[in-house]
């Protein structure tokens, strides 16, 4: 599998559980977890699972911000819980949109809505309100 083809098998494997699917998403738009070969990644077929145990123990040689980040992720994959005190301060500014985006997703902020009002004060429907924190733009 191509990393596009390993990225669309993970996100197939998350669809559904918000947490899961924005643990997902962070790790493909970090760039540096979702690879051929990873050994946290198992393929079942059109499918492929992440396993977040594997993820925190096989990247210990990454450096400080990459390792906060799959914390972070491993957590939103039910890996083990993150200490957010120790590991939001260290990211750049980058990650730290990446999380945020993360945690609104996990939310499901991205599925909010609100009731809209006529001239007169009926109610009129619904409006989409979309994330509380987009995902930032892809490099």
């Amino acid at each position: 599998m191509t990393t596009p083809d390993i990225a669309s098998a993970i996100r197939a494997w998350a669809k559904g559980l918000y947490a899961a699917e924005a643990g997902v998403e962070l790790l493909i738009r970090s760039g540096r977890a979702i690879y051929d070969g990873a050994p946290w990644i198992t393929r079942h077929g059109d499918v492929a699972a992440i396993d977040p145990d594997v993820l925190v123990a096989e990247t210990g040689a990454w450096s400080g911000g990459e390792q906060r980040l799959v914390r972070i992720a491993a957590s939103l994959l039910g890996g083990p819980p993150v200490d957010l005190a120790e590991d939001i301060p260290g990211l750049d500014r980058h990650n730290a949109a990446l999380v945020l985006a993360a945690l609104a997703h996990a939310n499901g902020s991205h599925e909010d809505s609100d009731m809209t009002f006529d001239a007169e004060g009926n109610r009129a429907g619904f409006a989409d309100l979309g994330s509380l924190y987009p995902w930032p733009k892809e490099h």
